[in-house]
């Protein structure tokens, strides 16, 4: 899956993966739905930074939303950005909205 990466991802993939590989990770995932225009994404960025940091162990998923956009769409995304916690590929939280290091953190400290 070539939109992954562990630790920290700094780039919106425009090809985002496909539900079934996501369904097929195994472990932990960060998967985050975004644009790089966006107001919000744009404000929430250096708090996923620092805390991905200390989660270099994480795949990182950053998917380029919007309208036509799929994978938004099958997960529900309504609001950017939204930071959503897989665990072998299934959601177990999800942050909307988030501007701190404390959202996020709370966020991957709820299920890893």
């Amino acid at each position: 899956m070539h939109a992954t990466q562990l630790g920290f991802n700094p780039e919106y993939a425009e090809e985002a993966p496909s539900l079934d590989e996501l369904n097929s990770l195994k472990g932990a995932a960060v998967l985050e739905f975004g644009t790089p225009w966006c107001g919000h994404c744009q404000a929430s960025r250096d708090a996923v930074e620092e805390v991905m940091m200390s989660y270099s162990e994480l795949a990182h998923i950053k998917v380029f939303d919007g309208k036509g956009k799929r994978l938004g769409r099958q997960f529900g995304v309504k609001l950017w950005p939204t930071l959503i916690l897989l665990k072998d590929g299934q959601e177990v939280a999800r942050a909307v909205r988030f501007t701190s290091v404390d959202d996020v953190r709370e966020l991957l400290g709820s299920a890893i």
